[in-house]
């Protein structure tokens, strides 16, 4: 576990800011265990299985610079703050809406229940939730993730600390969102609860398919100890540039990323099916098709088929009211009988399966979408960057249909098209950061637990913030200049 220094010295609060740096090598040391985390507690048997779903929820405000004198709060602090404004009279609902698995669950598990949740913050939310104040919120979510007789129903996934769509952020900040993302969550929920994220639920679900920016993705989770990804499943493709056969979308396959050098890097992915409609999740959709599931066959074992979805967890009428009236009876019918069908977390369901003799190497190799075009005008030649890079210029000029702008759950719309006004000082702060501190600084203590450091590297992740191209020009971009600006004046 984490080092006597590191468990007395570990505020989650420094300088006024989230604590997302300067104990790198701890973090590391915590997420690189690996030893099963479910298995150990998990009350449910593959055996007596043939299907299963899992559900997450995905949960985000950005921080954006408008509070009374141009400070940086969450957004949630700024619907409270203007309630006139579009639909921020919701203010009060999303705050429960971020509070309220912690009422759920422990009164599913105390009427006798096995409930499953997946939850998804990013760093922006935890944090203006802490700078507004509302600590219930927070301990609502410490008592289910903390608490020995709630935390096995709980899986926390992680994610980029600052909502960055993994395509258009910087290659050498991937590393760092991750990293403060793990910070900032073990600072609140402490070092145990940090060894249980094993896997990852990207922004937007967004999967990049240039080959270099996705291994670097794929290394960096993999250096950061997370076990899978969540992918949507029309974000990836077959070796050959197929789809995905129906049934394979209901268990693991193995996402294969090959740099422009020839180097390969893997991880598992569990499949979201469908679209990303709150719908699916807010009337447990997942459930009802894992009734008409069945158990399939996965290498030399057959394991229970597995129904996986995302949704936000707060926006919509949907997740507002019909999330709350849905989830409990779908417990309450599987503690009933359940037709063999159960919920699984994405970790424990992987232990269950591999424990029974599934191998991770067994699992279906996908690929991006799109990358077999690449490929397929490289055959029989050996990978270079030069290479690589003429193939996906030949592409773009010839191949309508193709772009390296990855795919996501919203594809109809472009992160970059459009959005140089944000991108181009993102792209630039990003530049200035890593001139001034070097890929040693990174790591090294005495560097990146300084206050300066702290600042900079806040700057340049709020950047990188979805919501400033999400949103559209206009007050969103003019939020986006002036992190800019004062990431630039830090760094000066």
């Amino acid at each position: 576990m984490a080092s006597e220094r590191a468990v007395l010295e570990f505020p989650e609060v420094r300088s006024q800011l989230p604590n997302l740096c300067g104990w790198e090598a701890e973090v590391t040391a915590v997420t690189q265990a690996d030893e099963p985390v479910w298995l150990p507690v998990t009350n449910l048997h593959l055996e007596s299985i043939r299907a299963g779903f899992a559900c997450a929820l995905h949960m985000h405000q950005p921080t954006i610079p408008a509070g009374a004198n141009g400070e940086l709060i969450g957004n949630l602090q700024a619907m409270f703050e203007h309630p006139q404004q579009g639909d921020n009279h919701n203010a009060g609902v999303f705050a429960w809406c971020y509070s309220r698995m912690g009422e759920f669950i422990p009164d599913l598990v105390a009427r006798g229940c096995t409930p499953r949740i997946m939850l998804d913050y990013s760093g922006n939310l935890l944090w203006g939730l802490r700078q507004m104040g509302r600590h219930d919120v927070l301990d609502s979510l410490k008592r289910i993730t903390c608490d020995r007789q709630f935390w096995p129903y709980v899986e926390w996934l992680g994610t980029m600390w600052s909502h960055a769509v993994v395509p258009s952020t910087p290659i050498p900040d991937l590393k760092l969102h991750i990293q403060a993302w793990q910070h900032h969550f073990a600072a609140i929920f402490g070092w145990e609860a940090l060894a249980r994220v094993k896997g990852f639920s990207p922004p937007e679900m967004h999967l990049p398919n240039h080959p270099d920016t996705l291994f670097e993705y794929i290394k960096a989770l993999k250096e950061c100890g997370y076990r899978w990804l969540l992918v949507q499943e029309h974000s990836v493709e077959r070796l050959d540039g197929s789809p995905l056969p129906h049934d394979d979308k209901y268990i693991p396959n193995r996402l294969v990323a090959r740099n422009a050098r020839g180097e390969i890097a893997s991880i598992t992915v569990l499949i979201k099916t469908q679209g990303s409609d709150t719908k699916l999740v807010a009337q447990m959709q997942p459930y009802h098709e894992a009734k008409g599931r069945d158990r399939q066959q996965l290498g030399r074992v057959e394991v229970p088929s597995l129904v996986s979805q995302i949704a936000d967890g707060e926006n919509g009428g949907v997740m507002m009211n019909e999330f709350p009236r849905d989830f409990g009876p779908v417990w309450e019918a599987i503690r009933d009988g359940g037709d063999r069908v159960v919920g699984f977390n994405g970790t424990e369901y992987l232990e269950l399966i591999e424990a029974a003799g599934a191998n991770p190497a067994d699992y279906p190799a996908c690929q991006a979408t799109g990358q077999h075009k690449i490929w397929q005008r490289l055959e029989g030649e050996e990978a270079s960057p030069a290479r690589v890079e003429a193939a996906i210029a030949d592409l773009k000029q010839n191949d309508p249909h193709f772009h390296t702008e990855g795919a996501s759950w919203t594809n109809n719309l472009s992160w970059v098209q459009g959005y140089g006004n944000v991108l181009e000082p993102m792209y630039e702060l990003s530049a200035r950061f890593h001139q001034r501190y070097s890929a040693a600084d990174l790591q090294n203590p005495a560097v990146t637990q300084t206050a300066t450091y702290q600042q900079a590297l806040l700057h340049n992740l709020l950047l990188q913030t979805s919501c400033f191209r999400y949103w559209g020009q206009g007050t969103w971009t003019d939020y986006a200049r002036e992190i800019y600006d004062r990431g630039m004046a830090v760094l000066q």
